[in-house]
């Protein structure tokens, strides 16, 4: 088999959604997975994204083809000063001053303005939508217009890490609250299959989070496995294909000094997987839940959605 086209359009029933999950810097494995997914003929229908999810989405959205290689540009340029600039004790002493966060979106703001290819959402080759939190309800906002760059920020705006972004009246925070790996609203915005690139961020860690910021990420995490739990119960009715995450993250989500091997390790787990659904026959893909997402385990309901 020619790996360089592995054929795989005929066996994802159209429209196809791409569905990148939030993670922070985790969302370097993204890069390595689009671009095992570059080697096959499959291109999305629509894009649906959370968090850094939003923003590798995006990119995917504004040219599918050459996603792989945009994010292979763009990641090795990010460090940790221009997501989360200066030091946690000088920004968590203005917050107890009354600032409701602990840091300024401005750089990050920044690097989007530089990198998105278009300004606002309507220009992007694929439909595209980021999604985001109402602070004030709770509910789960779609944002499939206007501002991309404000679109980005507000699906980015984890509570108290960054500010909340005013939009059509509401104040918009992180998507992962409700949708951490939006694979529902995908299904509501019309996919009949989805290819999940899932960070891994929420998986249980062996680390106790003892700090400000570690206990942010590991409230946002416990929310995160039920609402992937739940979610997955789309499988009954139509192929979901769960791309695999590494397992062994060592790093943290505010750490982006391991871009390179989390985008090699995330490509070396999923070329094979997907050659292996190339290969298994030629039909489309019935219903269920193709890979081993990190909820399968201890959960017994997502573990019996899985055909392979």
């Amino acid at each position: 088999m020619d790996v360089a086209r592995l054929p795989l359009a005929h066996r994802l029933p159209a429209p196809v959604a791409y569905v990148l999950g939030g993670g922070g810097a985790y969302g370097a494995v993204q890069m390595g997975m689009l671009r095992a997914l570059a080697l096959s003929d499959l291109r999305p229908d629509l894009v649906v994204g959370t968090s850094v999810g939003s923003i590798n989405g995006a990119i995917v959205a504004a040219d599918p083809g050459r996603a792989a290689a945009a994010l292979a540009e763009l990641w090795p340029q990010i460090d940790r000063k221009q997501v989360f600039p200066g030091r946690v004790i000088t920004h968590a002493i203005a917050t107890a001053g009354g600032r409701p966060y602990l840091f300024d979106p401005g750089p990050l703001a920044e690097l989007l303005a530089a990198y998105l290819p278009v300004a606002s959402v309507e220009e992007l080759a694929v439909p595209f939508t980021a999604v985001a939190t109402d602070l004030d309800t709770g509910e789960i906002v779609l944002i499939d217009e206007g501002d991309l760059r404000q679109a980005l920020l507000a699906s980015s705006a984890i509570p108290g890490v960054f500010p909340w972004v005013e939009r059509d009246g509401r104040r918009l925070v992180d998507g992962g609250l409700g949708a951490m790996v939006p694979v529902r609203q995908a299904v509501d915005l019309g996919a009949a299959s989805v290819v999940v690139l899932d960070c891994g961020q929420y998986r249980p860690s062996s680390r106790r989070p003892d700090g400000l910021l570690d206990v942010l990420v590991q409230s946002l995490a416990i929310a995160a496995r039920q609402q992937v739990t739940s979610d997955l119960a789309v499988a009954e009715n139509l192929p979901v294909v769960y791309l695999p995450a590494p397992h062994a993250i060592r790093s943290t989500l505010f750490d982006f000094a391991h871009t390179g091997p989390l985008a090699d390790s995330a490509y070396a787990d999923a070329v094979p997987m997907l050659a292996a659904l190339a290969a298994a026959g030629d039909g489309p893909l019935e219903p269920g839940l193709y890979g081993d997402p990190p909820v399968a385990a201890a959960h017994p309901a997502v573990a019996e959605l899985r055909r392979a």
